[in-house]
């Protein structure tokens, strides 16, 4: 799809896109990079928390970053309406490799303690805050560059950045760990990614610096008129306003809960539920976005010649049809042992639920001390699913495996001490009956289906791609020249933001609570079915309109 770019656009165009997908490629570099380390960054600057609270807060910090997302979109969608786009995402790039390169140099929390995981978040901050305001920019930019006819295609390029800056994020670890050795990379090696974005950063900068003010920003420079308001304008116009609410309820947080299930819900399912090898994680993850990059352009292409509704809700169909079935299916591929020992040996938690909590806690805080919650923290921990059966009020927590009975301990009112001996003593006990009924430590490599992994993994992309692919033109099409950068950017980073970013973290935290390994999917579901819904009845299709004209 390059070749169409290149032989068919003007220089100044290319060099248009290029650029602009070269720089946010390279943010998403720096995103995905503290993403993919989510486990070893739990063990790291989370070390006094529990291994299942340690892992929920390494995936909040890591769905921090998205949170302060909207908040980027407003500054810097307001200095990208009334100074222009060029300056603005010069100073997010920037921003954003400072604080990633800051990520790979900072103390862990065996070193200065709770000040670590302070510096973290603050970083994971600046990173938020910067990309809020990215993406809008170089979408915007390189959609008023591109005709009308080709919108779709070219700032299909943007689309697949994000691709590009996982596949380099991926790249990079694997390629470390490789040459450091696993042992050396958990200890310090993990740090080298995050510092190799300073030569990206350098690199990024030099491309841009290139770049001129896009055509529709000068025309409307050139015209003067009154002064800007952007806040006003694009959310306080009902012109405007309806279209800045249809764009998140209708697009974004499809968006978010469809590309953050396939790319990294599917990641953390593998490797936290399944217990499939991390480097073999990474490297089906890696294989399935090289081939499913060049779907975001052609995708893009395809709404261009059908409309960017019908595609994009095809990927959102797509996607609800093959949540459920699709993950099943993933357990019977990739660790089919597992599948064979919750049919032949289910688990049960006997408890009374006066004691059983939601083990979510953002703080760390928690003990989750009762007999219920040791029992059901040690079987989500060994990714486990487990119903759920009720006990008498008062008694003693019980798991069942098969026919085999284990009783938990209760851990109220013991010290620190006491309580993590008291827990390792059941998790020894409901470990050993789960591998007597069969329940597998780890995947089994010489029983995963390669092959079948990658088909279901690239029906998560497919639909993915789908929706993500036309996105960019569809979102810069319904807004006017005056307010686009302000009105596209903040639907776009609460979409990806909220609903994407915390989906990790709400995601395993309802299977910890549900105890079935499928639940939280249902997440996934209830956002992409709203979107559905919304696109359906109110979206208009927007397929060529004039970006100048839109608004007079």
């Amino acid at each position: 799809m390059m070749d169409t770019v290149e032989t068919r656009a003007d220089p100044s165009l290319r060099t248009v896109v290029v650029a602009s997908a070269a720089g946010t490629a390279f943010e998403w570099y720096d995103f995905f990079v503290f993403g993919s380390l989510a486990t070893v960054i739990a063990r790291h600057f989370f070390a006094d928390a529990g291994e299942t609270v340690a892992y929920i807060l390494a995936l909040l910090t890591f769905g921090l970053g998205f949170v302060v997302r909207p908040l980027g979109a407003l500054v810097f969608g307001w200095f990208g309406d009334r100074t222009g786009r060029k300056t603005t995402f010069l100073v997010t790039i920037t921003l954003m490799g400072v604080a990633t390169v800051a990520i790979g140099l900072l103390p862990d929390y065996g070193q200065i303690g709770l000040a670590a995981p302070i510096l973290l978040l603050i970083m994971r901050v600046l990173q938020g805050f910067a990309l809020g305001g990215e993406y809008g920019g170089a979408a915007i930019y390189v959609a008023e560059h591109s005709p009308p006819k080709k919108r779709g295609l070219l700032t299909g390029w943007i689309q697949t950045t994000a691709a590009f800056g996982l596949i380099g994020a991926l790249s990079v670890i694997l390629i470390t760990r490789q040459i450091v050795g696993v042992e050396a990379f958990d200890e310090w090696g993990w740090r080298i990614p995050f510092l190799l974005s300073a030569l990206l950063l350098i690199v990024s900068l030099w491309i841009r610096l290139k770049l001129n003010e896009s055509p529709a920003y000068q025309r409307m420079e050139a015209e003067g008129g009154e002064r800007r308001a952007p806040y006003k304008e694009a959310f306080f116009r009902w012109g405007n306003g309806r279209f800045v609410l249809i764009a998140l309820f209708g697009i974004m947080i499809a968006q978010g809960a469809v590309w953050y299930c396939g790319y990294f819900y599917t990641r953390f399912f593998m490797e936290r539920v399944l217990k499939v090898d991390v480097n073999t994680v990474d490297q089906l993850v890696l294989m399935v976005t090289v081939a499913s990059a060049g779907l975001y352009v052609f995708f893009g292409w395809l709404s261009d010649r059908v409309g960017r509704k019908p595609v994009m809700l095809f990927g959102m169909i797509l996607a609800l049809v093959a949540f459920f079935p699709g993950f099943h299916a993933l357990t019977k591929a990739a660790n089919p042992a597992l599948a064979e020992a919750q049919v032949s040996a289910p688990v049960t938690v006997v408890a009374d639920p006066a004691t059983c909590a939601l083990q979510f806690d953002p703080i760390g805080k928690a003990a989750f001390s009762s007999s219920c919650d040791i029992a059901k923290s040690v079987l989500s921990n060994a990714g486990v699913s487990y119903g759920n059966a009720e006990a008498a009020p008062g008694s003693i927590a019980m798991v069942r495996v098969g026919g085999i009975e284990i009783a938990s301990v209760e851990g109220a009112g013991m010290d620190v001490n006491t309580l993590k001996a008291a827990r390792t003593g059941v998790e020894t006990r409901i470990k050993a009956a789960l591998a007597e009924a069969g329940y597998p430590a780890k995947a089994d490599p010489a029983r995963i289906n390669m092959p079948l992994v990658f088909g279901i993994l690239m029906i998560f992309m497919l639909a993915a791609t789908a929706l993500y692919g036309p996105q960019a033109a569809a979102l810069v099409e319904l807004f006017p020249t005056r307010v686009r950068y302000t009105a596209m950017s903040l639907p776009y980073n609460i979409g990806t933001g909220w609903v994407g970013g915390l989906l990790p973290a709400a995601s395993f935290a309802l299977v910890a609570w549900s105890g079935n390994i499928y639940f939280g999917l249902w997440y996934s579901v209830a956002f992409t079915v709203i979107a559905a819904v919304v696109a359906l009845i109110w979206l208009p299709e927007t397929k060529g309109r004039d970006l100048d004209a839109i608004g007079t």
